[in-house]
């Protein structure tokens, strides 16, 4: 694209001067008594004067103070001691387990002792047959379970 000035030359554009305006009386606003709002003055660096009422800057919503520790470590505090809460329950469960096991292995064991040793008692006593007669066999045949002396 060929730019159409020569090189070397410069155009110079002088800026147009705005004329000032002519001041207009300001609009009357209908003012509730006993709120009157403060009237205000700028004079600007070439002497002019604005005159109009200030207006209060908006005010943001107040803000709600955050907590000093966030919700979310909060939540993954509580659930850890949840979580160590119920880990101790279920070591205290399988002690419990275990001692209930324990328990019932010692009884099945005494048992068996005691009826074992009464087994024996019953086996090995000198006492023998009461009411019967004692008979000594020598020589004895058995033929389909009975007794032929």
């Amino acid at each position: 694209m060929t730019h159409p000035q020569q090189p070397g030359t410069l155009a110079v554009h002088q800026p147009t001067p705005i004329t000032p305006a002519t001041v207009m009386p300001a609009p009357v606003v209908a003012v509730q008594p006993g709120s009157i709002p403060a009237v205000a003055s700028i004079v600007l660096p070439d002497g002019r004067v604005i005159t109009g009422y200030a207006i209060s800057p908006a005010q943001p919503e107040p803000v709600a103070p955050k907590p000093p520790v966030s919700r979310a470590a909060v939540n993954i505090a509580l659930g850890g001691v949840g979580f160590l809460a119920v880990c101790g329950g279920l070591l205290l469960l399988t002690s419990f387990i275990t001692a209930l096991t324990v328990l019932v292995t010692q009884l099945i064991i005494l048992a068996a002792v005691i009826f074992g040793g009464w087994i024996a008692v019953q086996v090995f006593s000198a006492k023998g047959h009461e009411g019967g007669t004692t008979v000594h066999i020598r020589k004895a045949i058995f033929k389909r379970n009975h007794f032929h002396g």
